[in-house]
């Protein structure tokens, strides 16, 4: 039954990788300031929780700030592209710089939100009374 348990720690160590590499990315970007530690709390938390899932009371603290710094850029970046009307809010052209940081703030969002599910589920009971119904 530990499978489960094992797609969540390499999913969570993958993540980590790609919000690493993000927040590389970020640094020649001129709004960096806002998506640099977005990328960085998100790979500290998956990365931390790839090991074992964190029942820190801190560590919650983390993801819920990673998740509503998240969801501030993907309201910032959905009303840019609303205003300007340059791309739709539904593309998917990963040409524009606004599709790309709406698909990075929804990983954001998405992941954390994953991440606090997983640290508030209780373990199941693993014991049997055979006999019994």
């Amino acid at each position: 039954m530990e499978k489960p348990r094992n797609i969540f720690r390499v999913c969570s160590l993958l993540m980590a990788f790609l919000f690493a590499y993000s927040a590389s990315v970020q640094l020649n970007d001129p709004d960096w300031y806002f998506w640099f530690p977005l990328y960085t709390l998100a790979f500290a938390v998956n990365l931390i929780n790839s090991k074992r899932v964190s029942k820190s009371r801190r560590i919650k603290q983390i993801t819920r700030t990673t998740l509503s710094l998240g969801l501030f850029l993907l309201v910032k970046v959905v009303a840019e592209d609303v205003l300007t009307e340059k791309v739709g809010v539904l593309s998917l052209d990963l040409t524009h710089r606004v599709v790309r940081e709406k698909i990075g703030s929804a990983l954001v969002i998405a992941s954390m939100v994953l991440q606090l599910r997983a640290s508030s589920s209780k373990p199941k009971e693993k014991c049997v009374d055979f006999g019994k119904e």
